[in-house]
């Protein structure tokens, strides 16, 4: 699966390149404002509280459970959440089974005025261009679908272009791998997949593996506040929601209520 939505993100950054050119892109990428520096804010002590940041995920599906929410306005959400106390904005822009866009991500940054993450399958340059012209602060970098070089390349020319990278993990080997790739903020992604099934504790088991100064930030098998709360108990500096917050009918309480948790 993880292979497939690689490839099927590639072929439509292929099909945006032969609109927008990539020195077009460039040319864009170098306009836009200068990012946000995620790394400062999920590193540093929520004031007046001993929660966790919370990434809060603009998100309309997903693989495993299908269509979530319709979000006909994903910067009215965002915006909600900002409200209710997240610490970043996360935007699915994944086009075929995500059902996101880039329009999505511009629409958020324009909206809110917290870090953005654009949360993609990003293997190719072209792709981190785009997060920068969109107006993300920061992307994503998955170990599992890149080899340790093609990650430390990516992770090198994102922060080059000025942008935070979370770079997702899933077991101790990519932790190394994500590490030697000079990552900052490292996500542990607690879903298998393979199997879509989830392991909360394999964050717990991984955290001892994040050395002192790295952002650790939980992904994944969030439901309720009790879920973040371990996280937390667990050394989690972030925890990243999506599903539990687009299918709440009151989502920037929901962020406040998890904003909370410990």
């Amino acid at each position: 699966m993880l292979d497939a939505l690689t490839e099927g993100a590639l072929e439509d950054a292929a099909r945006r390149r032969e609109q927008v050119s990539l020195d077009r892109l460039e040319s864009l990428a170098h306009a836009a404002r200068q990012p946000l520096d995620a790394v400062a804010i999920l590193a540093a002590q929520k004031p007046g509280s001993d929660g966790p940041h919370i990434i809060a995920e603009v998100k309309r599906a997903s693989p495993s459970k299908g269509a979530l929410a319709d979000i006909p306005e994903p910067a009215a959400l965002a915006a909600s959440y900002e409200a209710g106390g997240a610490s970043v904005i996360s935007v699915l822009t994944e086009e075929r089974r995500f059902l996101g866009s880039l329009d999505d991500l511009r629409a958020v940054r324009e909206r809110v005025g917290i870090p953005v993450l654009r949360k993609d399958f990003i293997a190719d340059e072209y792709q981190l261009l785009e997060a920068r012209a969109f107006g993300a602060d920061l992307a994503l970098l998955i170990v599992a679908a890149l080899t340790p070089q093609r990650l430390a390349q990516l992770h090198r020319f994102a922060t080059d272009l000025g942008l935070s990278v979370l770079v997702e993990v899933h077991d101790e080997r990519e932790i190394d791998a994500a590490l030697e790739a000079e990552a900052r903020i490292l996500g542990v992604n607690t879903r298998d997949l393979k199997t879509f099934t989830m392991h909360p504790e394999r964050f717990a088991e991984l955290r001892a593996r994040i050395p002192a100064g790295t952002v650790a930030v939980a992904e994944s098998g969030v439901r309720s506040v009790d879920d973040v709360a371990r996280y937390r108990r667990d050394g989690a500096d972030a925890v990243l929601v999506g599903e539990a917050l687009v299918t709440d009918g009151d989502p920037e309480s929901r962020v406040a209520e998890f904003g909370r948790a410990s």
